[in-house]
């Protein structure tokens, strides 16, 4: 219960620490851009800047964090090293990717989604990167460093249920677009308060939380079931690169919600798609570990 205890007040740390440092950086990027220096700052709207904002205060916080919970190795989070890790980050790509891109296939034949006439290089390159850099530090904070802390209690399907809903929760942690047209001091918690607006929207629960809390779901099962975080990271990897890549090729033709959200990682569908996902999961892992014997 201590741990718990803990994380909570590190998320609460976080989310308080991040509203009173968005409006700082906020008005110094307006400031540089106003004196000439990155004028495309002032593009950018506070939103954004929260956005950002969150993810500082989660690294800086996040030492303290370690350190009153006792973590100095991997073996604390149980976490161990995986001689077979390219193998498992290989399929964890394949396994995500190809049935997503298969379903993208059946949507454009119903006429769900239509091709695209021109292929945007610069956005794909962008979400290639992204496909990259991101399952590695999600995957590090949330079912290395959280779900680790959390199995400590002993248990773990609890733990499992906790992290994946603070990860799709994460997810909704950015108020709409101009939520703050003049930015206060109080901004950031304005932003937090339709944060929240949005988790208990009914059709965005049925529509995108759902769906993330099965896919994180999924990611912390495959890490728990091989304590390590390359298979997490591979299959992490890969549902971005399929939903990213469908979504340069081909672009929706009709507004199916809630079946179907802004992407194929969104909806009851993509819900049904991340369900099989799981079980060729659990179905590869058997065989393979078979095979290594």
């Amino acid at each position: 219960m201590k741990d718990v205890a803990r994380l909570t007040a590190y998320f609460a740390a976080t989310i308080l620490v991040a509203a009173l440092l968005a409006p700082l950086l906020f008005w110094s990027a307006q400031s540089l851009a106003g004196h000439g220096l990155f004028p495309s700052l002032a593009k950018y709207d506070f939103e954004t800047f929260f956005h950002r904002a969150i993810l500082v205060a989660a690294a800086l916080l996040l030492w303290p964090f370690l350190r009153v919970n006792h973590v100095r190795r991997m073996a604390d989070l149980d976490l161990g090293p995986n001689p077979r890790w390219s193998h498992h980050l290989f399929a964890g790509v394949v396994i995500a990717a190809v049935p997503l891109l298969c379903c993208g296939a059946l949507l454009i034949a119903f006429h769900v989604y239509s091709f695209r006439h021109t292929f945007a290089w610069l956005r794909f390159g962008k979400m290639l990167v992204a496909s990259i850099t991101v399952p590695f530090i999600e995957e590090a904070f949330f079912r290395g460093i959280i779900l680790g802390v959390l199995l400590r209690t002993g248990r773990k399907y609890m733990p499992i249920l906790l992290v994946s809903a603070i990860f799709a929760a994460a997810h909704f942690l950015k108020a709409p677009e101009r939520t703050s047209d003049m930015v206060t001091w109080t901004s950031g918690l304005n932003s937090i308060y339709h944060s929240l607006g949005r988790v208990v929207d009914p059709m965005m629960l049925a529509s995108a939380f759902a769906t993330l809390f099965v896919i994180g779901w999924i990611l912390a099962d495959a890490r728990v079931l091989t304590r390590s975080l390359w298979l997490s990271i591979g299959l992490h990897a890969g549902w971005i690169f399929g939903s990213g890549t469908f979504s340069r090729l081909a672009r929706q033709q009709i507004i199916t919600l809630p079946w179907l959200g802004k992407n194929l990682l969104e909806g009851i569908v993509p819900l049904g798609i991340a369900a099989l996902t799981w079980v060729i999961i659990r179905i590869w892992l058997k065989y393979d570990r078979i095979s290594e014997v």
